[in-house]
């Protein structure tokens, strides 16, 4: 054994011990691993053992010395975590005597502490007899304890006796027993009642804390007088927490419901109050909380400062606790909780029916701020958890609304930030000033909104007629919410705020910006995809006349050059070289695909002892030239894309010259993905018509979903765009500029079906068919 404990092994103190007990627990197993009348087992042995070395082989810390205290004797401890008041009685006895306190146990000592009779009959008195004649012959132990200086050791956490004792869960048939041992401890040494381990806690947080209702009533008992009593039930432990705070966090207690509300209110909140009495006393349980409280109404109050019980009560989801709580102390309690909150803070996010009792009970607590300067209200806007709690946390006071936090933000700035769409509304609806609002920064719940990237809340002030005023408020750096927009790419918040009239185009920031401006910013440098929501976003502002700032010409060009400077290009190479070689792996596989096809043609082939044996069966037919025609051209722009995208990623090639590669394999690649999809369309009709005519059509009509979904992104933009466009320019005129955004996709998309199916009715006529 190399350590004890974090004690070292050639510790004379632990080194005794360890030896000696082992040689006990060897001694025992011998004899049948069992001492006196059987009682005790090899189990029970083992643990006094290990309970022996633990205790000794502790330094004591300073705070123990301090106190005058050592380690705590180990037979003790046992005897303590076992109720032997017995064997209590020995040690105190054996220290009266002034004779040293023994370490080791006896099988006598044992039999003591399992509180049972011998086979012969012989009492605990006689067994504790025994004990005291058989330990007279130990040697005395390394560090003898001194002279009434028994109780005073603790464990490595600083629990006397008196804390372990009362820590002990028990059942009711040993119940007696450590009380007893409690009474024997308490009048040998008063003050242990009022100790406190490292932790701070006295042994009346230990007993609440297992839950021990009659240790904890004999522990408030034992301290006599009411100030004794007053003194023990409000002492706080380092966590500033009394007793109370344990009882609650170790019995049961409830969220109140909708019954509830029904059984407290009778519909009428004003009968809340009398209605109290009466439902806390039909609630079942609580047993030491009652009791804390009956002994001392005033209870709930303390501490003064920190997380208050009734706080913990709500915060534990144990409102039930809390409404007895505030019953018991006639309303006379403390609110305040962690961080500066108070009960209503985490009430809102606990219990809706418990905001409605809070706010009837202290109405001032709607005005309390918490070390960020948020209100209750600021909390119930973070989370809509329940309309009825926070309209009963607005109604109690409206002024909330416009009470700013620490970082300036409203309680709506906050419902916009979290996407709290509900309580935006309720707010605008019940006090609509409160839109123009702004927080440190200059912004509005608007402002917010964007930068949160909140779409619910963007479209419904760009729908909402009566908060059109606030589109076009500038924030410190003079952003509207369409500059916003812009600057975080936000392309749908962009399309709800531009297919609103009321949202100027023109106006500036700060830095002399128009939201035209910030979108030909927003542009990358380089190489980049056309579709993407910066071109998009240009285009619909160039469309509508957008105009551009006031800085001459060259500074914007200065300020927005499109060129990629010479030290972009390194960053530029490598961007192509990854897309070339991302996308020459699709090019490959299409143009393995389309080569395949061509020696697996539908229909098979003629017989050789046929006409033109070993041709296609189905060749000179309409269907089997446009495939044909189909898988040659997927052929064709696959391979010419994966020549293009090898020359594209080669850093050794000019990368204006590598542009160009990049830009035709991309052409040729999305034309070979369209080729592809008819010849499969066309090969299953060729084989599927002559048997199964509707199956053939469907598959036909499906097919095309492959080049959907190709441009599926344009098709999505396009379709949010159209209608803020046509807004803007007129139905029409907004019909015509989508038309024409849209040309270069479709003629990508569709230039294969002309030449196929061209060719397709070029061959029926040279054929005659």
């Amino acid at each position: 054994m190399s350590s004890i404990n974090g004690e070292a092994a050639g510790s004379p103190d632990a080194r005794t011990v360890a030896m000696d007990t082992e040689r006990i627990v060897a001694e025992d197993r011998g004899e049948g691993g069992s001492h006196g009348d059987g009682s005790a087992d090899g189990g029970e042995e083992r643990a006094m053992a290990m309970a022996v070395v633990t205790a000794t082989s502790k330094k004591p810390s300073k705070e123990d010395q301090s106190h005058g205290g050592g380690s705590i004797n180990p037979l003790l401890l046992v005897s303590a975590r076992r109720g032997s008041w017995d064997a209590l009685n020995v040690f105190l006895k054996r220290e009266d005597a002034q004779i040293p306190a023994m370490m080791i146990h006896t099988p006598e000592f044992l039999e003591l502490v399992a509180r049972e009779r011998d086979s012969e009959g012989k009492s605990a008195a006689s067994a504790a007899r025994d004990v005291e004649a058989g330990a007279d012959h130990q040697p005395a132990p390394p560090l003898a304890a001194a002279a009434g200086a028994l109780l005073k050791g603790v464990t490595p956490v600083g629990d006397t006796a008196l804390h372990v004792v009362a820590s002990n869960r028990n059942g009711d048939d040993d119940s007696n027993n450590f009380l007893k041992y409690v009474s024997i401890i308490y009048h040998r040494d008063s003050d242990l009642l009022f100790a406190k381990n490292h932790r701070g806690d006295t042994p009346l947080h230990c007993a609440a804390r297992a839950g021990n209702l009659e240790m904890v009533s004999h522990l408030i008992d034992l301290a006599g007088c009411e100030n004794n009593k007053l003194k023990l039930l409000r002492m706080v432990n380092k966590l500033n927490e009394t007793a109370l705070h344990e009882a609650i966090r170790t019995e049961d207690g409830r969220v109140l419901g909708p019954k509830d509300r029904e059984a407290l209110f009778h519909a009428d909140p004003r009968t809340a109050e009398n209605t109290t009495r009466d439902f806390v006393d039909q609630l079942q349980g609580m047993k030491i909380v009652k009791k804390l409280m009956g002994d001392d109404p005033r209870l709930a109050g303390y501490p003064e400062h920190g997380i208050s019980p009734l706080y913990l009560a709500i915060l534990l989801g144990k409102s039930t606790i809390a409404l007895t709580l505030y019953h018991a102390s006639r309303g006379n309690l403390s609110y305040c909780g962690a961080d500066g909150q108070n009960a209503l803070h985490v009430a809102v996010l606990r219990d809706k029916v418990m905001v409605e009792l809070l706010v009837n009970w202290y109405k001032s607590l709607t005005t309390q701020v918490d070390k960020d300067g948020s209100t209750p209200l600021h909390s119930a806007s973070t989370v809509f958890v329940s309309y009825l709690a926070f309209y009963k946390v607005f109604k109690a006071n409206c002024a909330a609304l416009y009470q700013a936090d620490n970082k300036g933000h409203f309680p709506i700035h906050v419902a916009a930030c979290g996407g709290d769409k509900i309580a935006v509304e309720f707010f605008l609806r019940e006090c609509p000033d409160s839109a123009g609002l702004r927080d440190a920064k200059g912004k509005t719940f608007l402002h917010v909104a964007i930068e949160q990237g909140e779409l619910d809340i963007v479209s419904y002030v760009c729908g909402n007629l009566s908060v059109a005023w606030i589109l076009n408020m500038q924030d410190n750096e003079g952003n509207t919410a369409l500059h916003l927009a812009i600057q975080a790419r936000k392309f749908r918040m962009f399309c709800a705020l531009f297919g609103n009239r009321k949202a100027n185009l023109n106006l500036t920031n700060n830095q002399g910006e128009t939201p035209r401006d910030l979108s030909i910013s927003k542009i990358p440098r380089g190489m980049t995809y056309f579709l993407n929501s910066e071109y998009l976003i240009d285009n619909a502002l160039s469309s509508v006349g957008a105009n551009r700032g006031t800085l001459r010409w060259e500074k914007t060009q200065e300020e927005y050059i499109r060129g990629t400077n010479p030290e972009d290009e390194p960053k530029e190479s490598e961007r192509l070289k990854d897309a070339a070689q991302a996308l020459i792996v699709a090019s490959v596989l299409i143009a393995t695909m389309a080569f395949g096809i061509t020696f697996a043609i539908p229909g098979g082939y003629r017989a050789d002892d046929h006409a033109n044996g070993g041709t296609p069966t189905l060749a000179g037919r309409y269907m089997f030239d446009t495939f044909m025609m189909a898988t040659t051209l997927a052929f064709i722009c696959s391979s010419l894309a994966t020549v293009g995208f090898i020359f594209a990623g080669i850093p050794m090639v000019n990368l204006i010259t590598r542009r160009i590669y990049f830009a035709m394999s991309a052409f040729s690649m999305t034309s070979s993905v369209t080729c592809l999809s008819i010849a499969f369309a066309l090969g299953v009709y060729m084989v599927l018509a002559p048997v199964a005519r509707y199956t053939a059509v469907a598959i036909c009509f499906i097919t095309p979903l492959v080049l959907v979904g190709k441009d599926i992104e344009s098709l999505l933009k396009t379709v949010f765009l159209a209608r803020p466009l046509m807004i803007r320019k007129g139905r029409f005129q907004g019909m015509i500029q989508l038309l024409r955004w849209n040309m270069d996709t479709m003629v990508v998309t569709l230039w294969p079906l002309v030449v196929i199916f061209g060719w397709g009715g070029l061959a029926r006529i040279h054929h005659g068919r």
